[in-house]
């Protein structure tokens, strides 16, 4: 026997907005969806993603650092509100 374990590893992601690592199912994927960001909690939409911790104070910097035109290297400004509004349904939800 080697000694080694047989855990494995948790994909780990950064937060856009406060540039954290954590783990992948700790944070919420967003994608561009006509000009919008939109979450894509379960993960299956298709094209480019970036993930953010579902809190308001993270969206919060990564809207004021452009980061979501970046990290889904789109042109120009997307719309938050409807992930504004995620948010604030699921920080409702939870309590």
């Amino acid at each position: 026997m080697s000694g080694r374990t047989q855990a494995r590893a948790c994909p780990e992601r950064t937060c856009v907005g406060c540039r954290e690592r954590a783990a992948k199912s700790d944070l919420l994927r967003i994608v561009e969806i006509e000009g919008e960001c939109a979450p894509d909690p379960r993960g299956t939409l298709p094209g480019r993603g970036a993930y953010v911790h579902p809190a308001m104070v993270c969206l919060d910097q990564a809207v004021r650092r452009r980061a979501f035109p970046r990290a889904l290297r789109s042109a120009g400004t997307l719309d938050t509100a409807e992930l504004r509004k995620a948010l604030a349904v699921q920080a409702e939800a939870t309590p």
